[in-house]
């Protein structure tokens, strides 16, 4: 089973390899507070881009290690690439960017990012 997401305007298109999940993170640092992201981590193999990669571009801050990526036609940010803590590459994709995501239905993990 898989899911689909989507910047806004659709020209960046992704698809996650496994069911959409029941939970998600949301974080209060100073960027995922701004843009309101529902988070779910994935292994970097189970996400695959399947168009708009012309259309990525890329944002970084504080320590540099996830690189958020976002359309450059809406500004819509449906996922970002990074390195887990053990060192494993992963995914973090915005289930607000996911149509079939229940996002009332979310199990929301807060995290306090604003204190990393």
């Amino acid at each position: 089973m898989a899911y689909e997401g989507s910047c806004h305007c659709g020209a960046v298109t992704y698809e996650v390899e496994g069911d959409i999940p029941g939970e998600a993170m949301s974080c209060n640092c100073s960027h995922c507070r701004r843009k309101g992201f529902l988070l779910s981590f994935v292994p970097i193999d189970r996400f695959r881009l399947k168009s708009g990669a012309g259309k990525l571009k890329s944002y970084q801050f504080h320590k540099h290690n996830i690189d958020h990526q976002f359309c450059t036609d809406c500004g819509c940010q449906g996922f970002a690439v990074g390195t887990g803590p053990d060192g494993s590459k992963m995914a973090a994709v915005n289930l607000r960017c996911v149509p079939e995501a229940d996002l009332d239905a979310l199990n929301i993990q807060k995290v306090d990012g604003a204190s990393f």
